[in-house]
């Protein structure tokens, strides 16, 4: 069974891109035994720290992709690269989906590692979701909560 790293990031003070915090906070009223929730801005190297040695994780942010505000995503970084511009909406300039792809050069990314995003509307300086993201906001939950229930009965050794 594997143990699995919840990571919700973003900023609290930067409207939509607080959607990862969020979620995470929901999911730890929910957590079981197999998960762990944490929280993280973003910060690349961050990132790479809190993955290092776990062998499942889901990592839930907002994007901005170009596609309709309150689009939810999913990609396996396990089976497909994570496009440099997609988890990009940081003040830092070393990505979540830059540290994820350098830990793959590394050979250090977790055998699985699954990216839930939503599409933000609105990243401006201020607390407090848009409406359309928080009209997502169960929605996103309940794809994490999806992501999280798929990795538990996950193999413990890369595929």
């Amino acid at each position: 069974m594997a143990d699995i790293l919840l990571i919700g990031v973003g900023n609290p003070y930067r409207r939509d891109d607080a959607v990862g915090l969020l979620a995470a906070r929901e999911m730890s009223r929910r957590t079981t035994d197999e998960m762990h929730v944490v929280e993280c801005s973003g910060e690349g190297t961050a990132m790479m720290s809190l993955l290092e040695g776990r062998l499942a994780a889901v990592v839930v942010d907002a994007v901005n992709s170009g596609q309709p505000a309150g689009t939810i995503h999913r990609l396996d970084a396990s089976d497909q690269s994570i496009p440099s511009d997609f988890f990009n909406y940081s003040t830092h300039a070393f990505s979540v989906a830059e540290a994820i792809e350098m830990m793959r050069v590394l050979g250090s990314l977790p055998p699985h590692v699954i990216l839930i995003g939503v599409e933000g509307a609105d990243f401006s300086a201020g607390e407090g979701l848009s409406d359309v993201v928080q009209d997502q906001f169960d929605a996103l939950v309940e794809a994490v909560e999806d992501a999280c229930a798929s990795l538990i009965d996950a193999p413990t050794t890369p595929s």
